[in-house]
C-alpha cells in the first residue's frame, strides 16, 4: 500500500475528526496542523515500518443544511 485515504470532517464540539478508509484509524485535532500531526502519528503506529504508506490523502467533507 503506497497511500491511505482519510475523510476529514468538522467535529460538532469544534476542531476536526479524521477516519481512514479501509483501516481502523481514527483521530482528531483542534486545528488542521494538529490534525495532520495526529494523522501521521496514527498511521505510523498502525503500520509496521516497511508497510507504512508513503502518501496520506485527506478528503474534506463539508456538510451544509439548507431549509426550504
Amino acid at each position: 500500500m503506497n497511500e491511505i485515504f482519510f475523510l476529514v470532517e468538522d467535529a460538532l464540539e469544534g476542531g476536526y475528526t479524521a477516519r481512514a478508509i479501509g483501516e481502523s484509524i481514527f483521530t482528531e485535532g483542534n486545528t488542521l496542523d494538529e490534525l495532520k500531526t495526529n494523522i501521521r502519528e496514527a498511521v505510523q503506529c498502525h503500520f509496521d515500518e516497511p508497510n507504512i504508506p508513503k502518501v496520506i490523502r485527506l478528503h474534506f467533507v463539508k456538510e451544509e443544511i439548507i431549509t426550504v
